[in-house]
């Protein structure tokens, strides 16, 4: 049997053999826009820091104060010590913002979701997911040990086939998507889910960290196309256009009260450090005050796409798929010399055959810094197999 270090060697090398191998490059955010790394500087378009708030005077002040005030971290699980009395406020302001009862903050994305689905769902229950949908909603489906079906990719036709067929087999029925997907930038049909997931009594979540801050008025991909749809299970970050991190879920009161007793990705993690709180408060604040911050983004990445004459952008994220995971990695090294840090993105994040670039645009990019973008885009990236 091989020692654990041949093992490590052997499937680093298998991910080297086909571009997929990942490595942490040194990067230093010297503002909100713009990143030093191997000491050439760079306009940043791979941040989902979307309205620039992780450099905002206002949003740094208040986690300074915060640590001040009440130290660097929560110390314990927030059931034990580590409830410090921001949190309450953020999750009263949370479910205010989202027009919902209560909410729950979580110590990451990630953590939220992994948590809040097996509350809710066991072995006798249904969970239809979205192809597409994010590795957490996926890794909290399977931790619940409820029966897991996949229906195709913004497919509301697919999801009723499946509903169908399914619903009467099992004593409780989720249906979970991202509100705006991550690596292609598009929109769940959160209006047709909805009334599906009413049908045929099911509940509906939606994971709206790419949302929250850019899309309608700021409040999320639920009221993108104007009246706010009716979701069940509102989950999103603190991590994105709030620019600080950590996790929340939006539903009704006695949904909240439960997931506060019975998951265990909140139950048995350190609360987020103040600071963490703080700073979303503030950023919330701030997205208040300047409904206009929150169009930018989609106004650059709407630029972006006209200028290279893709497809109009529904979402600040714009993928430019190329295909094989060299070309794509190589696309990204030409951006780099061209003074722009955009990450090349490889299966298994992406389905294999799909490698691109991921374009997030952000309130502070500015309109000489798109237009250049575009020019080298069309000039040096689009012309080479497409």
């Amino acid at each position: 049997m091989p020692s654990l270090e041949q093992f490590a060697k052997s499937k680093l090398a298998a991910l080297e053999a086909v571009h997929r191998r990942r490595v942490l490059a040194e990067t230093d955010r010297a503002d909100a826009i713009h990143v030093v790394r191997d000491d050439r500087a760079m306009v940043s378009f791979s941040c989902n820091d979307y309205l620039n708030l992780t450099h905002h005077p206002a949003v740094k002040a208040a986690a300074v104060a915060a640590i001040e005030r009440h130290g660097t971290g929560a110390g314990a699980s927030r059931l034990i010590t580590g409830n410090h009395p921001l949190y309450s406020v953020l999750e009263d302001r949370l479910a205010q913002w989202k027009g919902a009862e209560a909410a729950c903050v979580f110590g990451s994305g990630y953590l939220a979701n992994a948590g809040i689905i097996p509350v809710l769902v066991g072995p006798d229950d249904l969970v239809l997911v979205d192809a597409l949908s994010h590795s957490c909603l996926w890794a909290g489906a399977q931790l619940s040990r409820g029966h897991v079906e996949v229906f195709r990719h913004n497919d509301a036709d697919h999801l009723r086939a499946l509903l169908e067929s399914n619903r009467g087999l099992y004593t409780r029925t989720l249906i979970v998507t991202d509100g705006v997907f991550s690596m292609d930038g598009d929109l769940a049909p959160l209006a047709a889910l909805s009334a599906l997931a009413e049908h045929y009594d099911a509940w509906l979540m939606s994971d709206d960290a790419h949302g929250l801050g850019v899309l309608g008025g700021g409040h999320g991909s639920a009221s993108a196309c104007g009246e706010k749809v009716k979701i069940d299970l509102q989950m999103g970050t603190l991590s994105k256009a709030l620019g600080s991190y950590g996790g929340y879920l939006c539903a009704s009161r006695p949904v909240i009260d439960l997931i506060k007793t019975r998951a265990r990705t909140l139950v048995y993690s350190t609360g987020l450090p103040p600071a963490s709180v703080a700073a979303a408060l503030a950023a919330l604040d701030v997205m208040a005050a300047d409904p206009a911050l929150c169009r930018r983004p989609l106004d650059n990445a709407r630029a972006f796409t006209r200028g290279c004459d893709l497809a109009l952008a529904e979402s600040p994220i714009v993928p430019l798929i190329l295909g094989e995971e060299a070309r794509a990695l190589a696309a990204s090294k030409t951006l780099e010399e061209e003074g722009f840090l955009v990450t090349a993105i490889r299966p298994p994040t992406v389905p294999a055959g799909t490698a691109r670039l991921r374009f997030a645009f952000t309130a502070g990019h500015t309109a000489a810094d798109i237009v250049r973008l575009c020019t080298v885009v069309r000039n040096r990236i689009l012309p080479q197999g497409s």
